[in-house]
């Protein structure tokens, strides 16, 4: 009979602490306060097998957060694979106050948030009794930033009535999903990963031309200028990181996670093709790009085709990045090689390749064929927020390993 006893109170207890809620179910309306500006983004929360679960919402994104924290009447969630966190407190059962906490900032800092339960919009604005203006098709766009240095990007969008989604791409990656809304001449969009948080506002000043404002995070300012052109282009990713004179392949030696040497040398390398990809496990262009490239490995890899992940991480400190390139890893399912390469200052990183001429982005994929000769290298990501774009660079990649595979 005792051990009847305990065996119930431990399933009792076992039971409530699976089904332990942390934050009631529903969509939540999150609202960063950043710069003087609200940047919103919607949370939804459930419980799922006993579990409490959430969800990031970015227009067709949901990023999942599946670790919860309850000390006291403070919760705190982990944002996805970041070393980020919302942290606050839960008053009156529909309102969650706290701090948005980037951990892995030179030195860590805290945005305020104010959460509501059961607010569905993402953007509360003033009613406008004008049409919306149409902003759907392909843009031309100017960025520039507070010292006067300017990038170019395309913009492209969907619009529904007054509902508006798109992203920015540029030469280094796209600003992701991007969701919001259209009143009267101006449109506002945010998007929020869990390390990144983007607000735009524009107004047309005709339809063919509008002028706007990028807030970043906790300081980063930009104006744009964005003209349609439905014939807007970027540079050729293929054609912006390349080779040295002098050079026609990479050499490297990293420790992976378990501090063992890996050479692109060894003997697990020869005669195949291989994909190097340079990442961060803070970059979210670079999770965007582990999605396809996990589970595209673990398809291919039979044929002759091996990857292998250079990691520069946001510490010089292995353990530490140890770490975040382990959650990244379980969180993907990455089969492949993950090495510590080094942090992520662009500068910093090129001088660990020395064979290339730069490392302008993260990511970057280099392509290498089965005699060790490096054939292409792309710089960037264009993720399944462009839409279009994405599905060509699929149907790119794809043609081209099946090429070198072939070979």
């Amino acid at each position: 009979m005792r051990f009847i006893f305990i065996f119930i109170v431990l399933t009792f207890f076992t039971t409530k602490i699976t089904a332990q809620q942390f934050l009631p179910e529903g969509t939540w309306r999150v609202a960063l306060t950043l710069q003087n500006q609200e940047l919103p983004f919607l949370l939804e929360t459930k419980l799922e097998k006993g579990k409490q679960l959430a969800y990031i919402r970015n227009g067709e994104e949901r990023l999942l957060l599946d670790e919860f924290l309850q000390v006291g009447d403070s919760i705190t969630v982990t944002l996805h694979v970041f070393d980020a966190i919302l942290r606050g407190k839960v008053e009156n059962g529909n309102t969650w106050k706290g701090y948005w906490i980037k951990l892995d900032a030179k030195k860590p800092y805290f945005i305020p948030f104010i959460a509501t339960l059961g607010e569905k919009e993402r953007f509360i604005m003033d009613k406008n009794t004008d049409s919306p203006t149409q902003f759907a098709g392909k843009w031309d766009v100017v960025f520039k930033d507070s010292g006067g240095m300017s990038y170019n990007a395309v913009g492209v969008f969907k619009q529904k009535k007054d509902k508006l989604t798109g992203t920015f791409l540029t030469t280094t990656g796209d600003y992701r999903y991007l969701e919001g809304v259209v009143a009267g001449k101006t449109f506002r969009l945010s998007t929020f990963d869990g390390n990144h948080a983007f607000l735009f506002q524009a107004t047309a000043e005709n339809e063919n031309v509008c002028k706007g404002q990028f807030w970043a995070g906790k300081g980063g300012y930009e104006t744009f200028t964005a003209s349609r052109n439905e014939k807007a282009h970027l540079p050729d990713a293929n054609a912006l990181t390349y080779l040295k004179d002098g050079y026609d392949r990479l050499t490297f030696s990293f420790p992976n996670l378990e501090k063992k040497m890996v050479a692109l040398e060894d003997d697990r390398y020869k005669g195949k093709v291989v994909i190097i990809q340079l990442l961060g496990s803070w970059c979210p262009n670079c999770m965007d790009e582990t999605s396809f490239l996990a589970p595209y490995y673990q398809k291919n890899n039979k044929y002759g085709l091996e990857v292998i992940g250079l990691a520069y991480e946001r510490t010089p400190d292995f353990e530490q990045a140890k770490v975040r390139l382990e959650k990244l890893k379980k969180r993907y399912n990455i089969d492949y090689e993950l090495l510590v390469a080094g942090i992520n200052d662009k500068t910093e990183a090129g001088k660990t390749l020395p064979a290339l001429n730069a490392v302008l982005a993260f990511p970057t994929t280099i392509f290498i064929d089965k005699q060790g000769k490096v054939r292409r290298i792309h710089t960037g990501f264009t993720g399944a927020g462009t839409g279009n774009y994405y599905e060509k660079f699929k149907e790119d990649f794809r043609d081209f390993v099946n090429q070198l595979l072939k070979e």
